[in-house]
């Protein structure tokens, strides 16, 4: 079955087989495609087809899986056919290395701005016309979606989004100077600009997701809400679910 897209380790595939065989007889919608392995697969396979209208159910085989569903073999066939549709827009990551070429890339869940050498970074960060900092020393800086707030984000002690937040955090890595500056909640339509202050003594990269661009001189972060990533849920394990779980663990803690 064409419509069921597989990473290529053994649990995986294991997977595969089994939903190829339990709906062998069973018709899906057109559009839905079954994706099966981690949060990194997943990502990988969004980006690949962000031009399509195409749907899709994710089932983890990997480690935490936040952007996926548990695989039951009880549950997963039935969970499947009732399952709720979320969309979610990337961010767009535009960079300008220091050789002046530019390059464009998609971010579902963060981008960060990491030091490239044992120098800390010194990094200026506006949205609009408005600085958010005007010299931040520090690792770095992070640019979060909702759906990527629970990830990089949170660990790096932002904050967690409401998935229809309509918001984006900027959140500081391991801030030196100011130290206590612990970022901020824009609004979606906003662009940041950040700019390397230092380039030469102070290299920094622009990672969207998993992919680096090293050297990089100055970024332009805003939401490409003309992209739109369809992606299914079982009823009680949506990804507003898993945000709200990951919001009141916070609060325990």
């Amino acid at each position: 079955m064409k419509k069921i897209i597989s990473d290529s380790n053994t649990k995986s595939l294991k997977i595969k087989s089994y939903l190829e065989k339990k709906l062998k007889n069973k018709k899906l919608k057109s559009n839905v495609f079954i994706v099966i392995g981690g949060d990194g697969f997943m990502l990988k396979i969004l980006k690949k087809y962000k031009k399509s209208s195409r749907i899709y159910y994710g089932i983890n085989s990997g480690n935490y899986g936040f952007l996926m569903n548990k695989f039951s073999t009880n549950k997963t066939i039935k969970n499947l056919f009732k399952s709720r549709m979320i969309s979610i827009s990337p961010l767009e990551m535009k960079v300008i290395n220091k050789k002046g070429v530019s390059k464009k890339i998609l971010a579902i869940n963060e981008v960060s701005i990491l030091r490239q050498s044992r120098q800390t970074a010194s990094l200026q960060v506006t949205s609009g016309k408005k600085y958010l900092i005007k010299k931040l020393i520090s690792d770095g800086i992070l640019v979060s979606t909702p759906a990527g707030s629970t990830a990089y984000n949170l660990s790096v002690n932002g904050p967690i989004l409401s998935l229809n937040s309509k918001k984006l955090s900027v959140s500081p890595i391991s801030a030196f100077r100011p130290r206590r500056w612990k970022g901020k909640i824009i609004n979606d339509s906003s662009v940041v600009k950040i700019k390397n202050l230092n380039p030469i003594k102070r290299p920094i990269s622009a990672v969207a997701d998993n992919i680096e661009i090293r050297n990089a001189k100055q970024i332009v972060i805003r939401t490409n809400k003309k992209i739109k990533f369809n992606l299914l849920y079982d009823p009680n394990r949506s990804l507003q679910k898993k945000i709200k779980i990951e919001q009141t663990k916070r609060e325990i803690n």
